[in-house]
């Protein structure tokens, strides 16, 4: 029964760094929920150790952020800031600027690919209906929206797993992270300000001001409520209860409105991404079962250790981050990470989760969310390419990178 784990894992993996199979309409998600249907219909796990790989609490998690960022999109608040950046009629780099401002501080405190998937076409529209080329702003966009998620351990998918696997402290983890992501605005806005300095010399085309300034919200009711839940869940953060537990009642509240129906926030959910997560928790956990019991009793880490592998030094964990997030992708390179080492240092988790999502910048497929900004940018008749998005990620990521190293080392979160 191990060929038949091993031969699955590898194929999911596999998957997960093609993006697709060919022929097939299958992404990522499909991918590894098909991986666990395998390992299930094949006998090699029962469903009952298929649900016990599954971190729930994680899943919880996810799920609860997940209807507190809708309740921020049925106030119209990703609609409301959208329009706000493009109706700008200033200085193009002042526009390059807010947009990095606004999806840096959204992706802080909301999923970052939620944030960019409500933007993404509200940019577009309102930037060719004044004819302004968006391609830079789209590559602002994704990269201040992987920048600014690094700076909470509920900005991204794979923050959020390190920090309910690991038990980081939410507010000692923003304490290191925030200037980090904070000197990444910075660089990315440099760095894309340069590659498009002929675009962003010209001036914008005028706008007919309308007399009234567009509202960061549409509704004022429900922009209060998610507030309120946002402001609740960060005050409760701080104590000792498990962050699923009162993000879970936030998103009850929330859900029990009198005005806006339950389906439309469970409706905004990300269940493609809960897909993700569940299939690749079976997949990697049984392959790390099966890999266990051949390593003996010292496990994996173990002999990671005893080979000098382990990623607990920056000389190790920096070439790690950037390889696997733009190969097999982040989050799935982290749930592996976790799962083959149980008892990892909290200055390796810290830097794990700056370091994978700052790797997101570099390439095109590196994170999630520049694969929306791509797919949302096509669907409205703009193409970001891998090229174009190489440009200014490569540089933005070795830059952003470099400085996350020095920090974290000035700190002594981790080792060189």
């Amino acid at each position: 029964m191990t060929d038949v784990v091993v031969a699955i894992f590898i194929a999911t993996y596999v998957g997960m760094a093609a993006g697709q199979v060919p022929g097939l309409k299958l992404d990522r998600s499909g991918i590894a929920l098909i991986g666990a249907i395998a390992l299930i219909a094949t006998d090699a796990v029962t469903p009952a150790q298929a649900s016990g790989f599954v971190d729930r609490s994680t899943m919880m998690l996810l799920f609860g952020l997940m209807i507190v960022a809708a309740q921020f999109g049925v106030a119209g608040v990703f609609e409301g800031a959208a329009r706000r950046i493009a109706a700008l009629a200033d200085r193009p780099r002042r526009l390059l600027g807010a947009v990095i401002v606004v999806a840096g501080t959204l992706s802080a405190g909301l999923a970052n690919d939620i944030v960019v998937f409500a933007m993404t076409p509200l940019l577009c529209t309102g930037l060719r209906s004044r004819g302004v080329n968006p391609v830079p702003y789209l590559m602002a966009l994704a990269a201040a929206a992987n920048a600014g998620s690094a700076a909470t351990l509920i900005g991204n998918p794979q923050n959020i797993l390190i920090g309910q696997m690991t038990g980081l402290g939410f507010w000692r983890y923003a304490a290191i992270a925030v200037p980090v992501a904070v000197a990444t605005l910075a660089i990315a806005y440099g760095v894309i300000a340069w590659i498009w300095r002929a675009q962003l010399a010209a001036p914008l085309p005028a706008v007919q001001a309308s007399g009234e300034r567009t509202p960061l919200y549409s509704d004022r009711r429900q922009y209060a409520k998610a507030l309120i839940a946002t402001a609740a869940l960060l005050i409760l953060f701080a104590t000792p209860v498990p962050r699923e537990i009162p993000t879970l009642a936030v998103a009850g509240v929330l859900l029990a409105s009198r005005r806006i129906e339950s389906r439309a926030l469970i409706g905004d959910v990300d269940w493609n991404l809960l897909i993700l997560f569940a299939g690749l928790f079976v997949v990697t956990g049984a392959f790390l079962v099966e890999m266990q019991g051949e390593a003996g009793a010292g496990g994996i880490a173990a002999r990671l250790a005893d080979a000098g592998w382990l990623p607990d030094r920056l000389s190790r964990l920096v070439p790690l981050a950037l390889a696997v997030s733009n190969t097999i992708g982040n989050v799935p390179a982290v749930i592996l990470i976790l799962q083959a080492w149980p008892s990892p240092p909290d200055g390796a988790m810290v830097a794990l989760a700056i370091l994978s999502t700052l790797a997101g910048n570099l390439l095109l497929v590196g994170s999630l969310a520049n694969i929306i900004v791509a797919e949302r940018a096509r669907a409205n008749g703009i193409k970001l390419s891998f090229a174009e998005h190489a440009r200014a990620g490569v540089p933005i990521t070795l830059l952003s990178t470099a400085v996350a190293a020095a920090w974290l080392t000035a700190l002594g979160i981790i080792r060189l």
